[in-house]
């Protein structure tokens, strides 16, 4: 049986690491036959992984280490991506090594056997399990689309780009020097990393690792994020399938609506509620919506996470925590069942209907002059078209642009009528030649202040200007 094991260390471990390699490959080649149990997997990890890792002890500083502890390995990785790694199925971690400050490149690490590594996993398991973890603690059955949004936005917020590379567009951006989280939904317990989140002190103390002034909410989003991450087809959650959505009452939603709703959005869903006067922009007239229109998770998102959390005004509160999930779900039957929308956005969802105001007069905060003096750098082409036309009728997140621009683009949008001011509408050819490419861009980055426009601070730029090609098409 071949029992050669392969390895690379830093210089001043080299002699030590030769004279345990002849050793152990003398142990183990002289014996025809010997399972991968667990003294095999212990003896393996006494004499070969512990000349770079601790696996007792406490926990120390990256510059008082070979490699990474791994105490905790049990409670840290996935089975199956440490039998990958072992078996050298798995690309390095560190970009720079470990240790950052003593390499400038990758070093290699040791390989086994297959049955080998399912024994060293079987043994991790058992023997290496991290008491500061609770199971359960972090439920990954309840990452959501908009976890997934917000989590890679706080990542770079929180500045763990910095260190820690992810994936963006099929290339590698962030901080070369820590781990490597392209593929950090493979290789990681949800339950370690949330721990591990919460204070990474904990594990690496005095070494680099930061410690975020984040949320428990914005580190569950960060975490759902990274456990994404590399994960092919990942199911996310629909709050909307939850039990509470199952057991709705149209009358309790008529109290929350009274209680909480209607201060803004008025009795009768007008928007003419009492602290309407003071707002910019004005409160949605919940009358001129057809709420069963819309999609659910828009509306989901709106109420329970509040107007930022979809790119619209910051007035609107996040009402999840005060009337709690099932108090959301009946507010949003309620809105159905009561609000069916006015005759104009009924005859524009039948494709009638009057087109918008053109030309259409509005006061808009201008973009910085770099911005209003871009054009759109993508060939115009028939692809790039497309592209745009799929992001304006269905694709673009928090919501498609046709449900308040209109599937024609002429701002008579099925939530069109709910807003004051009215949508852009881009079939005015007097409207658009005045507004420059730079300034449609800024627009969709950043929103439009004392309008219901927007932001869309995650799409990609070529999304962006593929969108902005589009709507060009639609002016007359």
């Amino acid at each position: 049986m071949n029992r050669v094991f392969h390895f690379s260390f830093y210089p001043q471990q080299m002699v030590m690491a030769f004279l345990v390699t002849g050793f152990l490959f003398f142990s183990l080649a002289s014996s025809q036959v010997f399972a991968a149990d667990s003294q095999e997997a212990e003896t393996i990890i006494a004499i070969v992984c512990s000349t770079c890792h601790k696996f007792e002890g406490k926990e120390e500083s990256r510059f008082n280490l070979k490699a990474p502890d791994l105490m905790w390995g049990g409670s840290k990785y996935q089975r199956d991506w440490l039998i990958r790694w072992l078996t050298g199925k798995e690309p390095m971690l560190y970009a720079k090594s470990y240790r950052w400050d003593q390499g400038d490149g990758p070093a290699t690490h040791m390989t086994v056997t297959e049955e080998q590594a399912k024994g060293i996993a079987d043994y991790f398991e058992k023997h290496l399990i991290d008491s500061r973890v609770t199971v359960g603690a972090f439920d990954i059955s309840k990452v959501t689309k908009k976890d997934l949004g917000d989590g890679a936005f706080i990542f770079k917020e929180h500045a763990c780009i910095g260190c820690h590379t992810i994936e963006v567009n099929g290339q590698l951006v962030g901080g070369p020097q820590s781990t490597n989280l392209a593929d950090s939904g493979n290789r990681y317990n949800a339950d370690w990393l949330f721990r591990f989140g919460i204070n990474p002190q904990d594990y690496t103390p005095h070494s680099g690792e930061f410690l975020a002034d984040a949320t428990e909410p914005q580190l569950r989003s960060v975490i759902g994020y990274l456990m994404t991450l590399g994960v092919k087809d990942f199911q996310y959650y629909e709050p909307w399938t939850s039990p509470e959505f199952a057991q709705v009452s149209v009358d309790r939603g008529a109290v929350v609506y009274k209680e909480y709703c209607s201060q803004c959005h008025g009795a009768e869903g007008k928007g003419d509620g009492q602290a309407a006067s003071g707002l910019s922009p004005k409160p949605a007239v919940h009358a001129n919506i057809p709420f069963e229109k819309l999609p659910m998770d828009y509306l989901y998102n709106v109420i329970y996470h509040g107007g930022r959390s979809v790119g619209k005004s910051t007035s609107m509160p996040y009402w999840g925590l005060t009337i709690g999930q099932q108090g959301v779900a009946d507010v949003i039957v309620y809105l159905k069942v009561t609000f069916k929308g006015s005759p104009e956005t009924a005859a524009t969802a039948a494709g009638g209907g009057p087109s918008g105001i053109c030309p259409q007069p509005r006061k808009i905060k201008r973009a910085p002059g770099k911005f209003r003096t871009m054009t759109n750098p993508l060939p115009e082409n028939a692809a790039n078209i497309k592209a745009g036309e799929t992001l304006f009728q269905q694709t673009a997140l928090p919501l498609a642009c046709m449900n308040c621009h209109g599937v024609k683009g002429d701002g008579q949008g099925l939530m069109g009528a709910a807003l004051n001011p009215r949508p852009r509408n881009f079939m005015c050819g007097d409207t658009m030649k005045d507004i420059s490419d730079g300034q449609m861009y800024w627009i969709i980055k950043k929103g439009s202040p004392g309008t219901g426009m927007m932001a869309f601070p995650g799409m990609p730029d070529n999304k962006i200007w593929q969108l902005i090609q589009y709507i060009r098409t639609l002016a007359k």
